[in-house]
C-alpha cells in the first residue's frame, strides 16, 4: 500500500500530544513537576495543532473536509470528538494553571480528567484504522501500540522539560521507564501480529489481474513476512532496537543518574521513540494489503 504520510505524521504526533499532556496530568496528580506544568501543556497543544496541519495535506479536497463526519460511527467523527473534548479539557487545565497561587497545580480531578482523555484520545485515533479488510490492521494490539507510544514519548518528554527546569521528580521517572517498556513490549507484540497475519494473504493467493489471472500481484512472502522478508531492516532496526530497546535504555539509565541527565538521556529517548513511531507506521501501510475481494 501507497505510504501516506500525512497520516503516519498525524498518528505520530497525535501520540506525542497525549502523552505528553497526560505525563504532566500524572505529575500534578502527586504535585511534582510544578516547574513544566504550564509549558507541557502549550507543548502538547502545538503537537496536536501541528497533527492538523499533517491530517490537513491527506485530503484532496479539503473544502468537502465536513462531508466526513456525518455519522457517529465514522472513525474520522470519533477523532474530531475526541479532540474537541481535548483541547477543551487543555483550555481549563491551562485557565486553572494560571489560576493557581504557584502557577502549576490543579486540582485533582481535572489531572484524574487529563489523564483520561489523553489516553482516549490516542486509542480512538487508532481504532479507525482497524478494518477487517486489512488484515494487518485489524488487531486491538494497534491501538495498545499507539497508547504506550504515548506514555514512553510524553513521559521521556516531560521528564526531559524537567531537568532542563532543573527540577526532579522520581514517579516521572518511574512513568518513563514504565512507558518505555509498555511501549517496546507492545511493539514487539504488534510486529508477532503482522507475522502471523502473513497467512491471511499466503492461504487465500494474493493475485487479481484480469490481463493476467495466472500472475501474482506481488510476492506476498516477501511483503508480508516482517522478520525475514523485505521489511526486515526497518522491522529489525528501526521499529525493534531503535524504537523500542534504546528509549527503555535511554529511560532506565537516566533513571539511575537521576538529576541532569534525563535532559540528554530524555531527548535522546524522544528522538528513538519518534524514529521508532515513523518505521512502525511505514511498515503499517506496506503490509496494509487488501483481501476485499475475497469477501
Amino acid at each position: 500500500m501507497e505510504l501516506q504520510w500525512p497520516l503516519i505524521l498525524f498518528t505520530t504526533l497525535v501520540a506525542w500530544s497525549a502523552g505528553t499532556f497526560g505525563a504532566q496530568a500524572v505529575l500534578a496528580l502527586k504535585g511534582e513537576g510544578r516547574e513544566v506544568q504550564v509549558p507541557a501543556v502549550v507543548a502538547s497543544v502545538v503537537l496536536l495543532a501541528l497533527s492538523g496541519i499533517a491530517v490537513f495535506f491527506h485530503l484532496q479536497h479539503w473544502e468537502r473536509i465536513f462531508n466526513g463526519f456525518g455519522h457517529i460511527t465514522s472513525g474520522i467523527t470519533q477523532e474530531l470528538i475526541a479532540i474537541v473534548v481535548f483541547v477543551v479539557v487543555a483550555v481549563v487545565y491551562f485557565a486553572m494553571l494560571r489560576k493557581s497561587e504557584d502557577g502549576g497545580t490543579v486540582p485533582k480531578w481535572l489531572a484524574v480528567v487529563a489523564i483520561a482523555i489523553s489516553a482516549v484520545l490516542a486509542l480512538v485515533c487508532a481504532h479507525s484504522y482497524m478494518m477487517a479488510a486489512r488484515p494487518a490492521w485489524d488487531t486491538v494490539v494497534w491501538p495498545l501500540v499507539e497508547l504506550g507510544e504515548a506514555a514512553a514519548l510524553g513521559a521521556l518528554t516531560v521528564m526531559a522539560m524537567l531537568a532542563l527546569k532543573g527540577g526532579e521528580s522520581k514517579l516521572g521517572g518511574l512513568a518513563a521507564v514504565a512507558g518505555s517498556v509498555a511501549s517496546a513490549v507492545l511493539s514487539v507484540a504488534l510486529v508477532a501480529v503482522w507475522q502471523a497475519s502473513a497467512g491471511s494473504f499466503a492461504d487465500v493467493g494474493y493475485h487479481f489481474d484480469p490481463t493476467t489471472p495466472t500472475s501474482p500481484l506481488l510476492d506476498v512472502a516477501a511483503e508480508t513476512n516482517v522478520l525475514s522478508g523485505e521489511l526486515a531492516p526497518l522491522v529489525w532496526l528501526g521499529v525493534i532496537v531503535v524504537g523500542a530497546l534504546a528509549p527503555v535504555a535511554c529511560a532506565v539509565l537516566a533513571h539511575k543518574k537521576g538529576g541532569k541527565s534525563w535532559l540528554a538521556l530524555g531527548a535522546a529517548g524522544v528522538v528513538c521513540a519518534l524514529i521508532g513511531c515513523v518505521c512502525l507506521r511505514v511498515a503499517f501501510y506496506e503490509l496494509g494489503l487488501s483481501v476485499f475481494m475475497f469477501y
